[in-house]
């Protein structure tokens, strides 16, 4: 894309980084159907770009020799029909990851980043969860933090995670910590895993979530495009993931 600054510090790459990756996860999961449908194996060898704005594009290698920046995984597109669709999109996820890394370090290798320097990068972008770790679920969801708060004592029940009082539906909200001190480590492990199936980003304060009742994955409501109202009139919901699966059964 024309016109997108280089960026020169550790903070610049990680920020880089970030909207790239939060471009390769949206591809994969909250636009999977037009992902998809991008990738037709009878076109020419594809790859899948992300950019720092955190937008995505289906497109043809670059022809530069060397190119400006490495490229991601080439023909992605030709194996689509010839495995089942969660094993494809975790193989593209998987080099989606690899060339999220080889564009961060080379940024720190042109401008010179020392020692310290790459491995405070290489510390911040271990500190995300990796684009394979949420396409596949692989992270522990915010279902789990919810089970392991229903089963702490009285005094950390007011931690960080609540129901709302119509427990039936998915949605649920995430309150903010009133004791940092009641905060055992198994509970920072656990918020290190809430992650959001759609934007790979852990919870915030006071964010409303959704459970898909098909694949279990939790969603930030404004990534899926959920109201706390909406979901009260919804009995079973589907991430859009689930929903496009069905569509093309």
């Amino acid at each position: 894309m024309e016109g997108i600054p280089i960026p020169r510090t550790v903070e610049e790459v990680f920020n880089d980084f970030k909207g790239r990756r939060a471009g390769l996860i949206k591809a994969l999961t909250v636009d999977v159907e037009k992902f998809y449908q991008q990738c037709d194996p009878e076109k020419e060898n594809l790859c899948l770009y992300g950019f720092p704005n955190e937008t995505w594009e289906v497109n043809l290698p670059v022809e530069e020799v060397p190119p400006e920046l490495p490229e991601p995984a080439l023909g992605i597109n030709f194996a689509r029909d010839g495995m089942q669709e969660k094993d494809w999109l975790s193989l593209v996820a998987v080099h989606s990851d690899s060339w999220l890394l080889s564009v961060a370090f080379y940024f720190g290798a042109r401008f010179g980043f020392g020692k310290n320097e790459r491995k405070r990068l290489f510390q911040m972008i271990n500190d995300v969860p990796t684009v394979f770790e949420v396409v596949t679920g692989a992270v522990k969801q915010v279902k789990d933090q919810a089970a392991s708060q229903n089963n702490s004592s009285k005094s950390k029940s007011s931690g960080r995670m609540s129901r709302q009082s119509d427990s039936e539906h998915k949605g649920f909200k995430i309150s903010a910590p009133k004791d940092e001190e009641e905060s055992g480590e198994e509970e920072d492990d656990d918020e290190q895993g809430a992650i959001c199936g759609a934007c790979g980003e852990s919870y915030g304060a006071d964010e409303f979530w959704i459970c898909c009742d098909v694949c279990e994955r939790w969603f930030h409501g404004k990534c899926v495009k959920i109201t706390p109202a909406k979901a009260e009139h919804i009995k079973q919901y589907k991430c859009p993931t689930c929903s496009n699966k069905r569509a093309r059964v």
